[in-house]
């Protein structure tokens, strides 16, 4: 009966049903102890089903099982494995600790650059970039992708793949860095890697495409991710990972409310894994858009458990705050600790602090110098990230021409990748331009059509900003609602429901709802009723409020 429970658990590991692997394997173990080839299988399938500590001690029961059976590589590649998750999970010390027992064991044998000293090489290149020396990682990683080939192991190969185009990217050989991760991911996509590996490469590959702009790449990847993860059940790892990454392009393309439930999810999953820090990253960005400061500060300063700096986030969020000091400083400090192309966001955010700072010529020099970086690569959203800081400092010096031309550039790219925010605020900056050129009329049509983005996304910090910009007659009450809103709460205030109100202002259900949110939010109540009190003594709307 145990080895028919066995080779049950066997045959799911086979099918990737990794919680009926872990569940007839555990059941095995507990009638009678498994082989060390079995436990690997139970440790990988606990690992897979989010039971880390398990896994670990599983391993280390592998391991010594490999070595009752006097079968040091099999014994070396274990300890290796073990040591490549705990340095994932950021446990360094144990780690290395099981880093050096997998060379111990590889020292006493005969022979080249095998297999299980691959492993031990790809650590060796991931700590190596981490530390900054990139040219050896570069090696190092060559090596192990060679390793990988040379002896048939398609996870030495991708993780070579992997290291190498990090590595390439970091030298600002971006092209050819995107060709070594699209060799490592059509292995992944292709099922020849180990599930462990696969979740690693896809994680790794996608933060590369945010890190070098390339979104297309990142929504692909990511819907692949997505799909690979949904068709694996049980897998616990990288679900956290890839609600992350889902967020974060749901925040560019401007699904707000979805980015948000996305990316709260993710911090409960992630836990005290170190992509946690991304996780909290991505809620406070959501957060210092929509104008929930308390929130966004709150989450920021969770997530520099585990980033360095949650930059620039924080620097704008200091900047919305009025805090420009703080905002300047903490910019600079995280430029001066970013080299080649994880400079450019920094310098987009940098050119919009320092020209509110009124430092227009060294907002001019990162403006000059993230064009400079954009010209490496073809990333359209990197392109329209260099024309808006360029427009913004043409419009702080005053040449509103030239501020023009580059603004359409910018508005054009951001529309092209899909990003409604940026679009709105380049729209801000041409309205800007075409004041004070005394064209008046455009100014108005582009802050209209800003607004009105910005009041669909919820971001009520530019909202607000739109409006104090505008030279329309306010809106009766005093000034908290968008024009939109003010729509909407009148028509509540007639008796209609969401989907009448919803019908008549062309919006959808859940628009409406949304901007019913909103206002309550806004005017400090909570139901329709007091809505709607709001209104008539706000002089909304006439007469008394009819009967409910």
């Amino acid at each position: 009966m145990t080895g028919e429970v066995c080779e049950r658990g066997r045959e799911a590991f086979r099918r990737r049903v990794w919680s009926d692997a872990y569940a007839d394997l555990t059941e095995a173990d507990r009638a009678a102890p498994l082989a060390a080839a079995d436990l690997d299988l139970l440790a990988s399938a606990a690992y897979l089903v989010g039971r880390d500590e398990e896994a670990h001690q599983v391993s280390a029961r592998g391991y010594r099982s490999w070595l009752a059976d006097d079968l040091p590589r099999p014994a070396a590649r274990r300890a290796a494995w073990l040591g490549m998750l705990l340095m994932l999970r950021g446990e360094d010390v144990r780690s290395r600790a099981w880093f050096a027992r997998a060379a111990a064991l590889l020292d006493g044998l005969e022979g080249g650059p095998d297999p299980e000293r691959g492993m031990l090489l790809v650590a060796d290149a991931f700590r190596r970039l981490g530390g900054g020396e990139v040219e050896t990682a570069l090696a190092l990683s060559t090596e192990v992708a060679v390793i990988g080939r040379r002896h048939g192991e398609p996870d030495l190969a991708a993780l070579g793949d992997l290291g190498r185009g990090e590595a390439l990217i970091e030298q600002g050989e971006v092209p050819a860095g995107m060709r070594s991760l699209d060799e490592a991911m059509v292995a992944v996509t292709a099922g020849e890697v180990s599930a462990e590996v696969s979740g690693i490469v896809y994680c790794a590959v996608i933060e590369a495409c945010h890190l070098v702009f390339d979104l297309p790449r990142a929504r692909e990847w990511t819907s692949a991710l997505d799909r690979w993860c949904l068709d694996q059940p049980g897998l616990a790892p990288y679900r956290g990972q890839c609600l992350v990454h889902r967020a974060q392009i749901m925040l560019i393309q401007g699904s707000w409310p979805e980015a948000l439930d996305e990316a709260e999810r993710a911090c409960r999953t992630l836990g005290e894994h170190p992509a946690a820090g991304e996780a909290y990253y991505q809620l406070a960005e959501l957060h210092r858009l929509r104008g929930q400061a308390d929130d966004a500060d709150r989450c920021y300063q969770a997530a520099s458990r585990w980033l360095a700096a949650p930059e620039p986030g924080l620097a704008l969020l200091r900047l919305a705050q009025g805090r420009i000091g703080e905002a300047t400083s903490g910019i600079r400090n995280a430029l001066a600790g970013a080299s080649g192309v994880r400079r450019a966001r920094l310098l987009a955010a940098c050119a919009s602090i320092l020209v509110a700072a009124g430092e227009v010529r060294e907002a001019e020099q990162a403006a000059t110098e993230l064009v400079a970086i954009g010209r490496g690569l073809d990333a359209p959203l990197l392109h329209a990230m260099a024309a808006q800081a360029e427009g913004e400092c043409a419009v702080a010096r005053g040449d509103s021409r030239a501020a023009l031309t580059v603004l359409r550039e910018a508005w054009g790219g951001w529309r092209e990748v899909g990003a409604p925010y940026e679009s709105a605020v380049v729209r801000v900056l041409m309205a800007r331009a075409h004041r004070a050129l005394g064209d008046q009329d455009a100014a108005e049509m582009e802050l209209e059509a800003a607004e009105w983005v910005f009041d669909q996304l919820g971001a009520v910090p530019d909202v607000r900003r739109v409006r104090s910009l505008s030279s329309r007659a306010p809106e009766p009450g005093d000034g908290l609602l968008t024009h939109r809103e003010v729509e909407v709460l009148r028509l509540v205030a007639t008796g209609l429901t969401n989907r009448a109100v919803a019908a008549e202002l062309f919006l959808s259900e859940e628009t409406v709802a949304r901007h019913l949110s909103n206002i309550f939010a806004k005017v400090g109540v909570n139901s329709r009723a007091a809505a709607t009190a709001y209104a008539f003594r706000n002089g909304l709307v006439g007469g008394q409020p009819e009967a409910r």
